[in-house]
């Protein structure tokens, strides 16, 4: 799983999820990519589940981006535990994800099995997301 070697502080605010995001929105590494069309939190087991699921189903081959990267501390305290006595413990780490991100990217193999491989992923992933191919000039295809 992903997560940070090192964090500035052990515990963060939550802080507000709106706007869109401004940057990782377009394509940049394959040709085929998930991106987001709701914000929300994506766990690094959620990220981990989708890899996996994308893999296997390109059986190996192929490139996979993970363009989104869970550094945000998300603190639990124990249960039963009541009201009060301050914040809880760091219990996992979470990559913030606002409408337009791009979360994966896939290249190196064909069409089809690239498109089902990520619509396979996007049923792990908390938001609502679509899956999109980069248009290359001059090129056609028929669906």
């Amino acid at each position: 799983m992903l997560l940070p070697k090192k964090t500035k502080y052990r515990k963060q605010m939550k802080n507000p999820q709106y706007g869109r995001d401004s940057r990782g929105t377009e394509i940049n590494f394959g040709r085929y990519a998930i991106k987001s069309l709701g914000a929300g939190w994506v766990s690094s087991r959620q990220i981990e589940a989708a890899r996996r699921v994308m893999t296997r189903q390109v059986k190996r081959g192929g490139k996979i981006w993970i363009r989104i990267f869970p550094d945000k501390p998300v603190t639990k305290k124990p249960n039963e535990m009541g009201m009060g006595k301050g914040k809880g413990a760091p219990d996992h780490f979470v990559a913030v994800v606002k409408p337009g991100r791009i979360l994966f990217e896939m290249d190196g193999v064909a069409r089809d099995l690239a498109l089902e491989a990520l619509k396979l992923a996007t049923y792990k992933l908390p938001v609502a997301t679509k899956v999109i191919e980069k248009e290359i000039i001059g090129e056609k295809h028929e669906d």
